[in-house]
Parts: structure tokens; C-alpha cells; sequence
């Protein structure tokens, strides 16, 4: 008889393999077949909207594979990776210094003695962070000393939207540095204030206590044009293919920044009237934005720009959809609920909520609140698929702001607390699109 320990690792082996076959088949249905490794263009389906079918395959391999070398490996290897990688700095190297831009316009590759003349970096010193990044995909080395381009690294060019958010993204491991210091200092521990984050902590050591939300507007830009690269990698633009949008009449998009899913979602929908509600400042960066990349909306008069701070005001009145995306997150409970009881207050007898988050999945959370069946992990993949990245989105959240991702079960009672409730859940894989509606006595 089998023990039932290998039973466990036969069926990860069979998700690895199902899931892998999958994900083959949603690219080869491109016409354009399975990407390579080395591949120094990018995939017709890395830049598609709808991806849900490639992302739940992926998020089975992650997992499974992740889970499988836990079991297989010694505890101390597993211990000893957990914190020795370095990728993250390296491809901060990679993205400060420009090195993709410099390499697009030489497909062949390029000398590293070249490469390092070209972005001012020593270039041994060079070598060693490409020779890392290699490791995973990330360039290739075509020949001794000689790097190029492939696909992965593709996505570190500076004009690429999700270049701009890993950039953003590499203040958090200075921040991440004083965690523990923050959960025993007196003055940060027990509060859940922004002033009181783990950035806010960091920065204070150094002489600087500038909040997270004050900037100016090259600060307001960079950090819209992160939104946008957010949004990629998470595959928020799901969103678009899988509500029921042909129902809907009219969107006021809640903190729309500058239009990163309201534009297109306009261009999909073009029966659409939608409202975009941000500070003003946030506003005039977001009508620029609509000019650009859909100019034909305004021209029909479809689009209009209303400023709002939405924990003082409410937004307009009686739409049929308010949407909310990565904006809960950022806030602690009790500013969470005053967003939403400012929305509640101008909702009309069939309004909906649409909250866009990352949601985290508990092992014991109660079985009421659970998401469609497609969230379930299969057996015997660890919680969440073993993909640990709504968890690690939260520590983010925590970091910069004492923000942080929450349960589906924590957003059903924030939602009632607004006189709202929970009617309808879509697993978009990392994030998820919530649906409330108002509460019936």
C-alpha cells in the first residue's frame, strides 16, 4: 500500500502536469504556439486582458511546485532559501540602470565591457547581477560576456508600465527592515495610523517624516503610471470580460486615478456613461490621459470628471455601478467604512458596489462566505494554491501605510456595517471582484 505522504506528492506531480498542459494549450490557441526561455520578444498573450484561463493554470503550477519542493527538500535548504535571494536587487540594478533599454537596440547582445559603458556601471560587478538574473530567464547570455534581451526582462524596460511599479516597489525591503521594530516600538505598535507604518518608521530613523499620500506632481505621475503597471500584473483588466457590463448602464469609478480601468472599459463599453472621482489634482493628469488614449469618449460626451475626497464626500448620486479598485486595501477598518457609507448614501434601489482587491483565504474561514467553487484549492495544494502572493500583497499594504488585504468574510462585515451585502463573488485569480448591493430590512 501506498503510504499517504506519496500519495500527496503523486498528486502534485499530476496538478504540475495538468496545469502545465493547460497553460500550453490557452498559448498555442494564440496561433503563435508556446513561448521559449530565450525568446526575445514578447507573447501576443502576455499583453491580452483576458487571461483568466492561463492565470488559474498558473497559480496550480506555482503552487504545486512551491508545495513540492517544501516536502521534498530539507527543512534548513527551504529555511536557507527563504531569505537568502537577492533577484529583488539585482533587478533593481537591472531597472535603475536602464540596462533592457540598452539591449533592445542590440537583439544579438551586447559585450558587458559595452553594456557597462553604456549605463556607467563597473562591469564585472555588472556580470555578476546579469549572471543571477540569468538564472531565471531574466537576459540571456548569448555568448561569453555577451547579454541580450528575452522575454522576461522585456518587462524591466523603462517605457513598460510594470517596469515603473517594480521600481516603486523597491523602497518596501528598507521598510520591510524595521518591521519588527515597528511591532515592538511602543509608539507603532498597536496603532494602524499611516503616520505609524513601517515606511513612516524608516523614514523618521533617517531625519524624514513626509506622509505617504503627500506628493507633488511628478510624485502623483509616477505613482499613477505604477497603478497601471499594478494593474498588469495583476490582471485586473479580467474585470472587463467577466461582469455582466452590457447590464449596466452608467460607472462612477471611486478614486479612478488616472482612468487605468475606466478608459478601456469605456472603449469596450462604449454604451457606458462613466464618472471619474479622484482629488483634483488626480483629475487634471486623468482628463490628459483620456485625451490620449480615448478621446472619442469625450467627444460623445460620454465621460465626465468630478473631484472627490472620499472620506469626507460622497460621489454623484444614483449610478448604477460604484467601483472601487486596490482603494480598501490602502485604509484601516474604520476609514473602510466610512468609503463605503459614503457611497451607500447616494446608491439607488439597484445600485451595486463593485470592490476589485486582493482577498486572502484562511483555512478555518466560515463556509457562508466562501467564494465560487472555482476558488477552492485542489487537494492536496496548500491554501490560497500555495501561491503566497495575495499574503505578500498584504505585507506590502502593511509596510507602506498600515494598509492591508483582508478575508472575504472581513469585507462582508465592512460591508454591512455600511448597509451593504455581499451578493455575488468572481475569482479573477490574485485579485477579486465583489459585488455588493443594498441591504434589504
Amino acid at each position: 500500500m501506498t503510504e499517504p505522504n506519496e500519495v500527496k506528492v503523486e498528486a502534485l506531480l499530476s496538478i504540475i502536469n495538468s496545469s502545465a498542459r493547460e497553460a500550453m494549450a490557452e498559448y498555442k490557441n494564440t496561433g503563435h504556439g508556446v513561448p521559449g526561455i530565450d525568446a526575445n520578444t514578447l507573447h501576443p498573450l502576455d499583453f491580452a486582458t483576458d487571461t483568466l484561463a492561463l492565470r488559474k493554470a498558473i497559480r496550480l503550477i506555482e503552487g504545486a511546485c512551491e508545495q513540492l519542493n517544501t516536502i521534498l527538500a530539507p527543512p534548513q535548504h527551504t529555511a536557507y532559501n527563504l531569505i537568502h535571494n537577492y533577484n529583488w536587487a539585482c533587478t533593481n540594478v537591472a531597472t535603475q540602470s536602464c540596462i533592457a533599454d540598452v539591449l533592445e537596440k542590440h537583439p544579438e547582445g551586447l559585450s558587458v565591457d559595452a553594456l557597462a559603458d553604456a549605463v556607467n556601471l563597473d562591469k564585472t560587478k555588472l556580470a555578476r547581477v546579469l549572471r543571477l538574473l540569468t538564472l531565471r530567464g531574466c537576459f540571456k547570455e548569448v555568448k561569453r560576456d555577451v547579454f541580450a534581451n528575452t522575454r522576461l526582462s522585456l518587462v524591466l524596460k523603462s517605457t513598460n508600465d510594470v517596469g515603473f511599479n517594480l521600481q516603486h516597489h523597491r523602497g518596501c525591503h528598507q521598510f520591510a527592515a524595521v518591521l519588527y521594530e515597528t511591532m515592538t516600538n511602543q509608539e507603532f505598535a498597536r496603532s494602524d495610523e499611516v503616520e505609524k507604518s513601517p515606511r513612516a518608521s524608516a523614514l523618521k530613523n533617517e531625519g524624514k517624516h513626509n506622509s505617504f499620500w503627500e506628493m507633488d506632481e511628478e510624485a502623483c505621475k509616477i505613482f499613477h503610471k505604477c497603478m497601471i503597471g499594478h494593474s498588469v500584473i495583476h490582471g485586473s483588466y479580467t474585470a472587463l470580460h467577466y461582469y455582466p457590463w452590457d447590464n449596466v448602464s452608467s460607472v462612477v469609478d471611486v478614486g479612478s486615478g488616472t482612468g487605468t480601468i475606466s478608459i478601456p472599459l469605456a472603449k469596450m463599453f462604449p454604451h457606458l456613461r462613466v464618472t471619474n472621482q479622484d482629488l483634483p489634482e488626480t483629475l487634471k493628469l486623468s482628463r490628459n490621459m483620456w485625451e490620449q488614449k480615448a478621446p472619442e469618449a469625450l467627444l460623445d460626451g460620454r465621460v465626465e470628471f468630478v473631484p472627490l475626497n472620499f472620506l469626507e464626500e460622497s460621489p454623484v448620486v444614483g449610478k448604477d455601478v460604484y467601483y472601487l479598485r486596490s482603494i480598501i486595501h490602502d485604509w484601516p477598518d474604520n476609514e473602510a467604512r466610512v468609503i463605503l457609507r459614503n457611497i451607500r448614501k447616494v446608491m439607488g434601489p439597484n445600485s451595486r458596489v463593485l470592490i476589485h482587491e486582493c482577498v486572502l483565504l484562511r483555512k478555518f474561514e466560515e463556509a457562508d462566505v466562501r467564494a465560487n467553487g472555482s476558488t477552492e484549492a485542489l487537494e492536496p495544494t496548500l491554501l490560497n494554491f500555495g501561491s503566497n502572493t495575495p499574503y505578500q500583497h498584504d505585507m506590502v499594504m502593511w509596510l507602506l501605510f498600515n494598509g492591508k488585504e483582508r478575508t472575504l468574510n472581513e469585507f462582508k462585515n465592512i460591508g454591512a456595517s455600511a448597509g451593504l451585502v455581499l451578493t455575488q463573488t468572481y475569482d479573477l485569480v490574485g485579485m477579486m471582484l465583489m459585488e455588493f448591493r443594498i441591504a434589504q430590512d
